[in-house]
């Protein structure tokens, strides 16, 4: 059996994402989720120029050995665009592999280690009434975790809240927008919103919040002590990881349990974030992380250590990746808990899969492979629109973190 295509497909059903479409000489072929938000056209670059013609003629059953002929082989390896990548290919793979076996993917990794996959969905607004109301929204639509964000009095376009009614997307510009951060706003709001949602609420919802990389190691620790007495689910993202070592002063202050990881590319990453027991999640995806089969070898570092996973789960990954980590998530034995933004009417048409929700869980499918599809003719009537990422300021003018 031989690889003859691997085929990049650039679609915009209301945000961009980028597919891997590997065709064989038997008629199989298997899709990956190459999407990387902001930089599309790198990764698609990546594929079409760098990546795909390496494939052509392999043996596509021989998952490991091209991954390693991928990153190992690779004298620039590691990073966003490069893995991404890898990803796609891995995760195509291993959908050709489940449709030659007749097997749903998570059989393919061993079975289930659970029947269903508890996750958290994304409640926002601009003002703490509109946030407390968009909670109550979630639990009646079944969610047992919410990730609470709100706007934050005196700071214009906090990270986190959706533009009207739409599905929050972050990329809404060609050029970067820059927006304008107040730490010292922020720390004294935050802790009031989880007050006023466990008095609404009570402490059977499991919640959530992300700091998304705004904060000193000091300022954190702050936060989640102020935060213990709402018995968060986790705090996620606190400060950002390049100093790994910081997590130590922030695990050392306070209970608040801390989750971090979806800007991960591979285990060096996570390696002493977990051997040191300084996180309680690792939030590397499927897609970030170089695929299947890179993923399931930090998820089992990870499990020696009681760290538990809990895969960043935005809109900025397409189906193809959430289809294939619900297949990860029902069989990884350490698992945590699974972020799960529901995707526009638009893209679930472009991307026809068999996984659901359903009282607060997703379940995958039993379909060989991941279970996820791309509609090529539909995804044709969607083209290509740059958008990235915002910036973020400090009021005085100076670059922070976004």
């Amino acid at each position: 059996m031989k690889i003859t295509a691997a085929r990049v497909i650039v679609t915009c059903p209301g945000r961009n994402f980028v597919t891997l479409k590997i065709e064989t000489d038997q008629g199989v072929y298997g899709i990956g989720d190459a999407t990387l938000n902001g930089r599309e056209k790198a990764v698609a670059t990546c594929l079409e120029e760098h990546v795909a013609p390496l494939l052509i003629g392999r043996d596509p059953q021989r998952i490991e050995d091209i991954w390693q002929f991928l990153y190992r082989g690779s004298y620039w390896r590691r990073g966003p665009v490069q893995l991404s990548a890898v990803s796609a290919v891995d995760t195509a793979l291993w959908d050709i592999k489940g449709k030659l076996a007749g097997m749903p993917l998570y059989q393919l990794l061993g079975g289930r280690s659970r029947e269903r996959v508890l996750c958290y969905g994304h409640a926002n607004g601009e003002t703490l009434d509109d946030t407390v109301a968009a909670v109550g929204k979630y639990i009646d639509l079944g969610y047992r975790a919410i990730r609470a964000q709100s706007g934050i009095p005196g700071i214009e376009k906090a990270y986190g809240i959706a533009r009207g009614e739409m599905h929050y997307e972050p990329a809404d510009a060609a050029l970067p927008t820059e927006t304008v951060w107040d730490t010292s706003k922020y720390l004294r709001f935050v802790p009031t919103l989880f007050e006023r949602l466990r008095e609404e609420f009570g402490d059977e919802p499991e919640l959530l919040h992300d700091v998304h990389h705004r904060l000193t190691p000091n300022e954190a620790a702050q936060l989640g002590k102020a935060l213990e007495p709402h018995r968060l689910f986790w705090m996620e993202d606190p400060t950002p990881a390049e100093n790994q070592d910081a997590f130590r002063l922030i695990r050392e202050r306070t209970t608040t349990p801390i989750a971090v990881g979806e800007i991960f590319n591979t285990i060096w990453d996570a390696k002493t974030l977990i051997e040191n027991q300084w996180i309680d999640y690792i939030r590397t995806t499927v897609l970030r992380a170089g695929g299947i089969t890179h993923l399931r070898r930090i998820a089992d570092f990870a499990s020696l250590y009681q760290v538990r996973t809990g895969s960043h789960g935005a809109t900025d990954l397409s189906p193809v990746t959430m289809g294939a980590a619900v297949h990860f998530d029902t069989w990884v034995p350490n698992f945590g808990i699974q972020e799960y933004m529901r995707h526009s009417e638009e893209t679930d048409a472009v991307f026809p899969h068999d996984y659901r929700f359903e009282d607060g869980f997703l379940h995958c499918g039993e379909a060989p492979g991941h279970g996820v599809d791309i509609d090529e003719q539909l995804a044709a009537k969607y083209p290509y629109k740059p958008a990235q990422l915002p910036v973020a300021r400090l009021e005085d003018g100076t670059m922070w973190n976004w």
